[in-house]
């Protein structure tokens, strides 16, 4: 009866969250054309302004001359007048975004004891380290698989559509700054990543990844003191259950929450910014989907005709991610979803954290897809051994980073520099990140969660 009900109450919950999802459409699209429509037009007026400047600079040889001089201080002044009308713009849609930074700062809120308990009971059942080796074997050979070929079906797409050629652009001047700081290449910092210095800072910046290796260390750790680790098991457990009882109370907002959201980005971008962009976003959604084919068949080879029931029972966690532009948000209700589906406890909570450290899937695509359409769009050719290095390259940069906001254009910043491509052309991405990070969150849950049910069904704990 109780399982009946929840049944009930989720449905609603996914149709209160579309619901949410199309009213934010529609009152996002009458605020871009009414309520902050003097705002849009100012900031397009001195964005093309400032183009025409930039033409006109590069025009000039001598750069020392006191006309390069006074086009630069007119550039400057134009580029302030911009950010702050950007700032008004934001202040008047403020009320808006301010209900899904709530949400998403409460979710954020649940994630990291959510990861840490259910991976130590989860790590403490599996009973020894060779039984945490042999599951986070496979975990990973399925995530970098995973991973591999996201990254190369964006590599393919790109090379296939060559959405950069039509942009034509001339090379930026080295001194344009993006805002995006470039990700650490160094092992050593990737290293510092993954090892936390102190798991309570972990967790108040919500690394997961730390959180994982400190997870790791003690659930192994409660496992291997037998009777008196039952305690702790007992104690972590009935601690996740209640974090999974506040999860469902937070989720009560997620209607309201998607609703603001999606408001807010339609006000900010309008219609115009989908007809300049319509061919590379619809491109890449386009990979998406074929993504999404790849995982699901991939996935069914070792599920059979669960792969349908599983994306039934993922739905809301996906519509959540896609509305919100965050996989983290969509976390707790996956874990919840997961193991409704009959994968084990000790399985979910070892495979789903990790995912979101090494298996974002739509992230992936991202990266190749978005790297090559900057180095088209101001003609550079990259040959295929380069590009299959920048794919390596993106494979090792990307591990860890995931609880980074905008962690994909930091990976991509990194990248770029790495193969000389002009890091400015991420302007051109910038305009349009908010709508593209939609659908490669939606598309991180089905990874996470075709990953999950895969590694339950190869250890035999996935039930029915």
């Amino acid at each position: 009866m109780a399982e009946i009900q929840e049944k009930k109450k989720g449905h609603r919950l996914t149709l209160y969250i579309l619901i949410g999802l199309v009213a934010g459409i529609l009152a996002g699209f009458w605020m871009n054309s009414v309520y902050v429509e003097t705002e849009n037009a100012q900031i397009a007026s001195a964005e093309s302004a400032i183009n025409v400047l930039q033409t006109k600079m590069k025009a000039l040889s001598d750069t020392s001359a006191s006309s390069y001089a006074g086009l630069r201080a007119e550039q400057e002044q134009l580029a302030a007048t911009k950010n702050e009308i950007l700032r008004s713009r934001d202040k008047k849609l403020e009320p808006f975004s301010l209900v899904a930074d709530i949400f998403l700062r409460l979710i954020k809120m649940i994630v990291a004891p959510l990861v840490f308990t259910t991976l130590v009971v989860g790590v403490a059942r599996l009973g020894d380290m060779r039984a945490v080796g042999r599951i986070g074997g496979k975990t990973l050979l399925w995530f970098f698989s995973a991973s591999f070929i996201s990254l190369l079906l964006g590599m393919m797409l790109v090379n296939f559509f060559e959405p950069g050629t039509a942009m034509n652009l001339p090379m930026p001047t080295e001194d344009t700054d993006t805002g995006i700081k470039k990700a650490a290449l160094t092992l050593k910092d990737f290293l510092y990543h993954v090892f936390p210095t102190s798991v309570f800072d972990a967790m108040s910046k919500n690394e997961i990844l730390q959180i994982v290796v400190f997870s790791l260390f003690f659930g192994v750790g409660t496992a291997a003191i037998g009777e008196k680790g039952e305690i702790v098991i007992r104690a972590m457990d009935a601690i996740a259950h209640v974090i999974l009882k506040v999860t469902g109370y937070v989720m009560n907002l997620a209607p309201v929450a998607v609703f603001g959201a999606m408001a807010a980005i339609i006000a900010k971008q309008g219609l115009g910014i989908l007809s300049t962009y319509s061919i590379f976003i619809g491109e890449f959604y386009l990979g998406l989907l074929l993504l999404w084919i790849v995982l699901l068949l991939a996935g069914s080879l070792f599920i059979r005709r669960r792969i349908f029931n599983l994306m039934q029972r993922i739905r809301e966690p996906i519509i959540l991610a896609f509305s919100t532009s965050s996989s983290e948000a969509a976390f707790p209700k996956t874990l919840m979803e997961m193991e409704r589906f009959g994968c084990e406890n000790r399985i979910v909570s070892f495979v789903l954290p990790l995912g979101y450290s090494f298996n974002l899937d739509g992230s992936m695509m991202y990266m190749t897809f978005a790297s090559l359409f900057i180095a088209q769009s101001y003609g550079i050719h990259l040959d295929i051994a380069t590009q299959m290095s920048m794919l390596l390259v993106l494979m090792l940069t990307s591990k860890g980073i995931a609880g980074v906001p905008r962690a994909s254009l930091v990976v991509i910043a990194g990248t770029l520099a790495t193969f000389d491509i002009p890091e400015a052309g991420l302007a051109l991405l910038l305009g349009i990140d908010p709508l593209l990070d939609m659908g490669r969150s939606a598309t991180n849950v089905v990874g996470n969660s075709v990953a999950t049910a895969v590694v339950s069904k190869w250890e035999k704990a996935l039930h029915h």
